[in-house]
């Protein structure tokens, strides 16, 4: 059924957009969206085109940075880069800034206000960087990678300098049975079980937020399934088998058909009289929900790595061997396999449950080393 918006079509609660755009076909399944969100990522996508059609005019030094932002962004796309979503957020960030600007102007000096404007907000200087690092490696791709007529997009890539992130690098802090039980108390429900899932699997936050259900492994062996989390989509490039212990095999089946992809989904709420909105994929557990909770529970240092941090603390205490926790963890290391036979999961599976009856020592820890 069309709406009122030519190209916008009304399916059931779905919405999907199908419209020709200046010679460009626009074609886009929504979901349970409403007509305002819909016409929002309709003018967004159309004004999309127009920045490329503009700019497909320029060529080399003239190319404005957010053609070359553009052009990396599907270049990672295309390779499947795991961290596509960041990078995205950090273009997204900087655009403001230097996305209209020819790429020859691009230098330190042109992304000055956005450093003290991100540090006006707080943002940490390793947060930062990694926005700098997007600029400069399109810039450096421009200069020796692309190119138009054999021409490069840029003469010369100039040297973008990074922030000092030694100065705020903090020490881990791997939270207390207390601490965590006050952290999940003011968390909301999809992220206590996400913050919990993190503290029980070690998981990094990509792997926590992207996990899908197309890994899981059943292991009849041990009455219980696994994750595999593919290469591409992990940190150290190997294939890692994410055992789950009481605790994180718990919540998985409570997440069980909430969302047919992600296993960690969150449900925006629709505007009144609206259908519900679909459930969408969470995509940091960094998030104001999170900063809030942790600092109205005095936790303002904790980070969601030092859930991590938190799970290898508790390892070691329970006195699992080194191997063990390398494994459970996912840590790279000469010889360690990227298959598991079923003896070996149920023998890492006894580990990570070995957690549970921890007693927690941290604290003392943190006494000890002053």
């Amino acid at each position: 059924m069309r709406t009122r918006t030519k190209g916008i079509q009304f399916e059931g609660a779905e919405r999907i957009v199908n419209k020709q755009y200046k010679g460009q076909r626009i074609f886009q399944r929504l979901g349970a969206v409403s007509q305002y969100d819909a016409e929002a990522w309709l003018r967004q996508k159309q004004a999309n085109i127009d920045v490329e059609r503009a700019d497909s005019l320029r060529r080399g030094d003239e190319r404005l940075w957010a053609a070359a932002a553009t052009k990396y962004l599907k270049v990672c796309a295309q390779r499947k880069v795991r961290t596509l979503e960041m990078i995205s957020r950090h273009v997204s960030d900087l655009l403001p800034y230097i996305g209209t600007l020819p790429m020859q102007d691009v230098c330190n000096d042109a992304l000055e206000a956005f450093k003290l404007d991100r540090l006006d907000e707080g943002v940490k200087h390793a947060t930062i960087n990694r926005s700098l690092e997007v600029v400069r490696t399109t810039l450096i791709r421009a200069a020796r990678v692309w190119r138009d007529d054999g021409r490069p997009w840029l003469t010369t890539a100039p040297l973008i300098e990074m922030l000092d992130e030694a100065a705020q690098k903090l020490a881990p802090y791997p939270i207390t049975w207390a601490e965590q039980a006050k952290l999940l108390m003011r968390l909301p429900a999809h992220l206590q079980d996400m913050v919990d899932f993190s503290v029980n699997t070690g998981a990094r936050d990509e792997n926590v937020c992207g996990l899908r259900w197309a890994w899981e492994v059943e292991v009849p062996e041990i009455k219980r399934s696994v994750f595999v989390v593919p290469a591409e989509f992990f940190k150290t490039k190997r294939r890692h088998v994410m055992v789950l212990n009481d605790v994180a095999w718990t919540i998985v089946q409570r997440r069980r058909g909430v969302d047919s992809k992600f296993v960690f989904t969150y449900q925006p709420v629709a505007r009144e009289g609206m259908p519900p909105k679909a459930h969408r994929r969470v995509e940091t557990q960094n998030n104001s929900a999170f900063r809030k909770a942790r600092d109205d529970v005095g936790l303002s240092q904790v980070r969601v790595h030092d859930l991590r941090h938190t799970y290898g603390q508790r390892l070691r205490d329970a006195g699992v061997s080194e191997e063990d926790r390398a494994l459970l963890l996912g840590h790279a290391g000469n010889g360690m396999p990227q298959h598991y036979a079923a003896a070996t999961v149920a023998k890492l599976l006894e580990a990570a449950n070995a957690v549970l009856k921890t007693r927690d020592r941290t604290m003392v820890l943190r006494v000890a080393n002053g």
